[in-house]
C-alpha cells in the first residue's frame, strides 16, 4: 500500500493530507522505501536522507493537525507542496548537507547556509528526500558524466536519463518522489523530461534566484521544475519563483498566482487552446532527426489543431548557429566560473600538496575534474585568450542577439507559442555519444537556443517512439510560464485517453532486483561490447 501513494500526483498528495487520509509521514516513508530500493539499478541518488526527511514530515504534520483544528481557512493558505517530498539536484545548497554538483572535487564539502529556493521550499512545507546525481558542474546531455557513476532511464536501464538533471528526472519518472529540481544551461532539464516521459519547465532568465547554485554559466543557468504533469510542476514554479537580493540576476516580476490555479478538468483545460495560435519553426526539424520522433511530434500538432488551435510555420533563421555560439558562451563562462576550485577556497578535499602553489593547484584540478569539465575550461579559456576575444567570445554574443530577436519577431506576429521538438531522438544507449562529443551537444540542438534568448520552454510527454518517451517543447516570450502551462495542461486533456499515457516505464520492475547491474556496470558492458 504504501508504493500505492508513490503513484499519486502531488497535488493529489495535497488534497489526502488536508482531511488526513493521508500523513506527509506516510508519504515521506513511501517515497524514500522505494528510492532506496531502486538506488542500485538506478543510480538516481547521490544521498537519501531518511533522518531529515522523517524529521521534516513529522513537522509539516504538525502544522497540518494545527491548521485543521483552526478550520477550513487555516488549510487552505497551506501551499500545495505542503508535506509533499522532493527530489534536489546536487548543486543546490543546503546548509550542512553536501553539494558536490557531481565532481569529486567538491566530495566532502558541506554547504554552510540555504540556497534562496530551499528557503522558499522550506516555509512551503515541503519535504526533502535527498540530492540526485547529475553530470559533472552540469555539462552533460546524458548523465555519463557524473564523477559517481552514471543514471540509468527507468523505461529502458540500458539506456541515459538525459542530462545534466537525469537523476532528478529519473527520480520522479520511476516515482520516487512526485517533484525534483533541476537546472537548464542548454536543455538541461527539458531533454531529461523527454527522456524520461515526463513535465519539466525551464523558466524565463531571472524568474528563479541562483543564489546558492553551483554555477556553470552564469548568463544561461536557469533552475526549473520536474513532475509527472503540468499542474504539479506549476506549483513547483510557484514555490521558488520570486525576487531575491542576494541575486542581481532575480527580476522583481510578480510570481502568478494562476501557477497554483490551473484547470483541474480535462475538458476545461482542453477548452483553452480554442483560438490560440501556434508556430512551427522549421529550423527545430533537424538533420538527423528520428523519423519516429517526428511523426509524434507531427501527430501533436494535429490534436492542437483538432482543438481549435492554428498552428502556422514559422521562421527562426539563426537557430543554426546557436549551437555554435552557445559552445562558445557556456564554456567562456565556466571557465571564469569554475577558476575558485583551486584546493585553497573550495576543493581542499581533493587537494594535493606540491612543492609549489602552481604545482599544487595544477594537481588538484587535474586530479579532482572529469575530462568533460576539463575540455569546456579549455574550450573557455582559449575563447576568452588574448587575440581570440573578438573573434569568438564577441562574435557568438552578437549572434546570442539575433537569436534574441529572431524569437521576438515571432512573437511580435501574434503568436502565443512555439511548439517543436523537444530533443531530436529518444534516450540513446550507454557509450552511444561519450566518445564523440560534437554528436553529444547535437542533443540539445532544439533546447539550447532558448537559453540564449532567456525565454521559458517546457517539455510535455506527447507518445512513444519505439517503446520510449517523446517530448514535446512549448516555447514562449518572457514571463509567459502560465500561458505555457496552460497549453501544457491543455494537451494533457486532450490526450487523457491515450494509451501511452497510463505506461508505466517499463524496466520498473528490474529496478527493483538488486542483484541486477548498476548503471556504471551496464555501461561498462555496452562500452565492451
Amino acid at each position: 500500500m504504501l508504493d500505492e501513494l508513490t503513484r499519486l500526483t502531488a497535488h493529489g498528495m495535497a488534497r489526502a493530507l488536508r482531511v488526513g487520509d493521508v500523513s506527509a509521514r506516510d508519504l515521506a516513508i513511501a517515497h524514500l522505501d522505494v528510492a532506496e530500493r531502486q538506488n542500485h539499478a538506478l543510480n538516481a541518488w547521490l544521498t537519501i536522507d531518511r533522518d531529515a526527511a522523517l524529521a521534516q514530515a513529522e513537522a509539516a504534520d504538525a502544522t497540518l493537525a494545527r491548521r485543521r483544528a483552526e478550520g477550513g481557512e487555516a488549510l487552505a493558505d497551506l501551499h500545495p507542496l505542503h508535506g509533499i517530498p522532493i527530489a534536489l539536484k546536487d548543486l543546490i545548497s543546503v546548509e550542512g548537507g553536501q553539494c558536490t554538483a557531481g565532481s569529486r572535487i567538491l566530495e566532502g564539502y558541506r554547504a554552510p547556509y540555504d540556497a534562496h529556493i530551499t528557503e522558499r521550499l522550506r516555509a512551503a512545507g515541503a519535504v526533502f528526500l535527498g540530492k540526485t546525481n547529475m553530470d559533472e558542474f552540469a555539462m552533460g546531455s546524458s548523465n555519463e558524466y557524473s564523477a559517481y557513476g552514471p543514471v540509468s532511464n527507468p523505461w529502458d536501464l540500458d539506456t541515459v536519463p538525459g542530462g545534466s538533471s537525469g537523476g532528478s528526472a529519473a527520480a520522479v519518472a520511476a516515482h520516487h518522489a512526485p517533484v525534483s529540481l533541476g537546472t537548464d544551461t542548454g536543455g538541461s532539464i527539458r531533454q531529461p523530461a523527454a527522456l524520461c516521459g515526463i513535465v519539466g519547465m525551464k523558466p524565463t532568465y531571472g524568474r528563479v534566484s541562483r543564489y546558492g547554485i553551483v554555477a556553470f554559466a552564469s548568463s544561461l543557468d536557469q533552475l526549473g521544475p520536474f513532475a509527472r504533469d503540468s499542474r504539479d510542476a506549476a506549483a513547483l514554479l510557484h514555490a521558488i519563483a520570486g525576487r531575491d537580493e542576494r541575486d542581481s540576476t532575480s527580476a522583481p516580476v510578480p510570481v502568478p498566482d494562476d501557477l497554483i490555479r490551473l484547470a483541474e478538468s480535462d475538458d476545461e483545460a482542453a477548452g483553452w487552446l480554442r483560438g490560440k495560435r501556434f508556430g512551427l519553426p522549421r529550423e527545430y526539424f533537424v538533420a538527423g532527426m528520428d523519423p519516429d520522433v517526428e511523426r509524434r511530434i507531427r501527430e501533436s500538432v494535429g490534436f492542437l489543431e483538432d482543438a481549435g488551435a492554428s498552428v502556422e510555420p514559422v521562421s527562426l533563421p539563426h537557430t543554426d548557429y546557436g549551437l555554435a555560439a552557445y559552445y562558445i558562451v557556456a564554456p567562456a563562462e565556466a571557465s571564469a566560473n569554475l577558476a575558485r576550485y583551486d584546493g585553497v577556497r573550495y576543493g581542499q578535499s581533493r587537494r594535493l600538496p606540491g612543492a609549489d602553489f602552481i604545482a599544487d593547484y595544477l594537481a588538484t584540478r587535474g586530479e579532482g575534474f572529469g575530462a568533460e569539465v576539463k575540455r569546456r575550461i579549455m574550450l573557455g579559456t582559449y575563447a576568452l585568450s588574448a587575440g581570440y576575444y573578438d573573434a569568438f567570445y564577441v562574435k557568438a554574443q552578437k549572434v546570442r542577439t539575433l537569436i534574441k530577436r529572431d524569437f521576438d519577431e515571432v512573437f511580435a506576429t501574434g503568436i502565443d507559442a512555439l511548439v517543436a521538438p523537444t530533443s531530436p531522438s529518444v534516450a540513446f544507449r550507454f557509450g552511444a555519444r561519450t566518445s564523440d562529443p560534437v554528436s553529444m551537444y547535437l542533443s540539445d540542438a532544439c533546447t539550447l537556443p532558448v537559453n540564449m534568448a532567456g525565454l521559458p520552454g517546457v517539455s510535455i510527454p506527447c507518445g512513444l517512439s519505439e517503446g520510449l518517451p517523446v517530448g514535446l517543447q512549448l516555447i514562449g516570450p518572457a514571463w509567459s510560464e502560465v500561458m505555457l502551462f496552460r497549453a501544457a495542461r491543455a494537451f494533457e486533456g486532450l490526450t487523457a485517453a491515450a494509451t501511452w499515457r497510463n505506461q508505466a516505464p517499463r524496466d520498473l520492475a528490474l529496478a527493483d532486483d538488486r542483484s541486477g547491474p548498476t548503471p556504471t556496470e551496464r555501461a561498462a558492458a555496452l562500452t565492451v561490447a
